[in-house]
């Protein structure tokens, strides 16, 4: 009878899995500020009606577009675009450009905008990352959308998380996103185990539980922010809980 090999590795998705996907927005709204999609818009609307009159439907439409294309990319050919290149394509479609200087401070404003306002943890992965630390070797697996690599370890950072995990693998930084076999590659080699001795815990079925799976690796479906399709899902554990983590890495 054939048992799974030992886990040496636990890889952590980011966005509902340690942080809770636009719990800022709360914050914002106390502080009088727009929401992101909206900020974003507005920014692009400024920048350019300093050279020459835009209208704002003109701005939201092409903003509109550009997402799309983006999702697309995303979804079907498993990459995802950096701030300056998203700004690149939405300037593009409206026929217009920026002066470096400007284009550089729009696409910073974008970034930094989770990292001044950040969401919340979810409830207990805080401790739970602080009890695995020294048990396993812990990587962050994470697509980037808005904020880069660098930005989400400043957010790990004031959480006071980046000290527990030994590797990052940001899709801006790696060029490609889950569930592209490269990604968690990468990440095992970043910590030398092998394919089959890590488990990732992440809230998407196709990329956080098929993802390492389709590797020989083990994905756990975490619920602890949102459930994705629990009642579907075929994730080697659910963790709806961060207090159970151990004990379902123990009984895998």
């Amino acid at each position: 009878m054939m048992t799974n090999p030992s886990i040496r590795a636990v890889t952590f998705d980011l966005w509902d899995t340690v942080l809770i996907d636009d719990t800022d927005e709360p914050k914002r709204q106390a502080q009088g500020l727009a929401p992101k999609p909206i900020a974003r818009r507005n920014l692009v609307h400024a920048f350019l009606s300093e050279h020459s009159p835009i209208s704002k439907e003109t701005v939201d439409t092409a903003y509109d577009v550009a997402d799309a294309a983006f999702r697309h990319v995303w979804y079907e050919q498993h990459v995802t675009w950096e701030v300056k290149d998203r700004i690149s394509v939405l300037l593009k479609g409206l026929g217009r450009q920026l002066p470096a200087e400007q284009f550089d401070e729009l696409v910073r404003l974008h970034e930094e905008m989770e990292i001044q306002i950040s969401p919340d943890l979810v409830p207990g992965v805080a401790e739970a990352i602080r009890n695995l630390h020294g048990k396993y070797s812990l990587v962050v697996i994470s697509d980037t959308i808005f904020t880069p690599g660098w930005g989400l370890r400043k957010i790990l950072e004031k959480e006071n998380l980046l000290q527990y995990f030994d590797a990052f693998i940001f899709s801006d930084e790696q060029g490609c996103c889950k569930p592209d076999r490269a990604v968690f590659e990468a990440a095992v080699k970043a910590v030398n185990v092998g394919l089959t001795e890590f488990v990732h815990i992440g809230d998407r079925e196709e990329k956080d539980i098929a993802g390492p799976q389709n590797v020989g690796g083990r994905g756990i479906l975490c619920t602890a922010a949102l459930d994705r399709g629990s009642q579907s899902t075929r994730a080697d554990a659910i963790c709806s809980n961060f207090k159970d983590l151990e004990s379902i890495l123990e009984s895998l």
